[in-house]
């Protein structure tokens, strides 16, 4: 008896933003997270990917403390600051350069389209 093998297309991320975003939400679930178990579409990196790709922008001094506060902090709200909100104005200028930063590299990786 022959296995029979499914292919599960591969879908790239629209943004550092939503690759940031997928990134936070698997970590969060990483021990129920299986990029074979029934999900409907198979994404082009592993967590391990995305977390080293944070790691060497961070060492290179691509991203601060700060980028990875603000990452953090409206990562685990589900949603980017806003720059017309007051007091959430400096940490979106922060997001909108660390996704910046982040799109390059994950560009570069084929990641992202």
């Amino acid at each position: 008896m022959t296995a029979t093998l499914t292919m599960v297309a591969t879908e790239k991320f629209q943004s550092a933003e939503q690759l940031w975003f997928w990134f936070l939400y698997s970590k969060s679930v990483r021990n129920n997270f299986s990029r074979t178990k029934h999900t409907p579409t198979k994404r082009p990196c592993e967590i391990l990917d995305v977390e080293t790709m944070i790691t060497k922008l961070y060492l290179a001094g691509k991203l601060t403390d700060e980028q990875l506060a603000v990452m953090k902090k409206f990562g685990d709200k589900r949603r980017a600051p806003h720059q017309h909100i007051w007091n959430e104005n400096r940490a979106a200028a922060q997001w909108r350069n660390a996704m910046e930063i982040i799109a390059v590299a994950a560009k570069k990786s084929g990641w992202i389209d």
